[in-house]
């Protein structure tokens, strides 16, 4: 099927919505690659995407997740220990503020983030071979034009290793 092109008018309303539907479409089909293993392991997307940051900063401080994620404290609370109860997250203390608490995935859970990882890389990587690299492109930008500026850093830093 090829992708028409935007129109020159691509600020009108049947080109917005054609954005959000399409968005709204292509996440569901992403992540729908890897819900039947969320689902064997009792865990659902918001466990995925603890994982999946988890596993981009080991050692993440559990309030920098709670900011990345954008959930309540409580919510975040039920996922870690679900996530901790199942051994795919274990936390540790802070070296310089012993309050502090440090997560990082065990064996079991690094090696459950790589199947789900594996199965969102073959969606996003035939969708991407497909468009061609000017076109992924264009596509982070929207993306990130979706992003609150004030939040962009934080992008940046999971893709520095920082």
């Amino acid at each position: 099927m090829g992708v028409p092109s935007a129109s020159p008018l691509f600020l009108r309303e049947p080109e917005i919505r054609r954005g959000v539907e399409l968005l709204y479409f292509g996440y569901s089909h992403m992540t729908g690659a890897i819900d039947k293993t969320l689902e064997k392991q009792g865990l659902g997307r918001a466990h995925h995407r603890a994982l999946y940051f988890i596993a981009r900063q080991p050692d993440m401080p559990v309030s920098e997740l709670l900011r990345l994620l954008n959930i309540t404290k409580q919510s975040l609370g039920r996922v870690l220990t679900d996530l901790a109860d199942r051994n795919f997250v274990e936390s540790r203390q802070g070296q310089r503020d012993r309050r502090q608490r440090l997560l990082r995935l065990t064996p079991t859970g690094s090696a459950l983030e790589t199947e789900l990882f594996e199965a969102l890389r073959e969606k996003m990587g035939a969708a991407y071979a497909e468009a061609g690299q000017e076109s992924v492109t264009g596509f982070w930008r929207v993306l990130e034009g979706l992003v609150p500026v004030h939040l962009r850093d934080r992008i940046a830093s999971l893709n520095s290793g920082s």
